[in-house]
């Protein structure tokens, strides 16, 4: 796993579509973690250390500016993210070969009927997909194809086209998320 993170160390400018369960494009999502327009682009930093993994996404194009960070480290191979929000699951991050990794629930409960996203990403040189299925409230809902391209492999400093500036650390305080809490679903907020 580590050597996985490792390649994916960076600056990545990813650009996200999504399907509905025909195959059609979609151009508005009310059932992700952030609801809103498709396509849409981010920046993402992700940083590791060989035990400390930090990601922040950037929304800059096609949405309104959003900042997500997220923490993680690795134990037995295993990427293990810090707890994403209230009666959030526990999730993890598997290599599934060299270059190839799986974002999975660690264990099925009931939070993962209201809110289940698994990723599988390829890493290619400077190229990067995630390809993502939703599940909400037991249902499916739609995909997510990302498609990413580095821009350098330093993610310590902000990029100029950062929407925050090119001032300021890239990564912000842990993100939460509230798509796993028994209630009705509502939008991500950071706390």
């Amino acid at each position: 796993m580590a050597e996985n993170l490792f390649e994916m160390r960076g600056v990545w400018h990813d650009v996200l579509t999504a399907r509905d369960p025909s195959g059609t494009s979609v151009a508005d999502d009310p059932h992700g973690g952030t609801p809103g327009p498709f396509p849409y682009e981010n920046l993402v930093y992700i940083d590791f250390d060989g035990e400390r993994y930090t990601q922040t996404n950037v929304t800059f194009r096609g949405r309104p500016v959003h900042t997500r960070t997220f923490h993680a480290g690795v134990v037995g191979g295993i990427l293990t993210f810090n707890k994403l929000g209230p009666d959030a699951p526990a999730h993890i991050g598997i290599a599934a070969d060299v270059g190839r990794i799986w974002y999975l629930p660690a264990h099925i409960d009931e939070a993962w009927q209201r809110y289940s996203e698994p990723d599988y990403l390829v890493i290619d040189g400077d190229t990067r997909t995630r390809s993502t299925a939703l599940y909400r409230h037991g249902s499916f809902v739609r995909t997510l194809e990302v498609r990413g391209t580095r821009l350098t492999r330093d993610p310590s400093e902000r990029v100029a086209i950062d929407p925050r500036g090119e001032g300021g650390p890239p990564h912000e305080d842990h993100s939460v998320t509230f798509v796993f809490e028994d209630t009705e679903p509502q939008e991500d907020q950071d706390a």
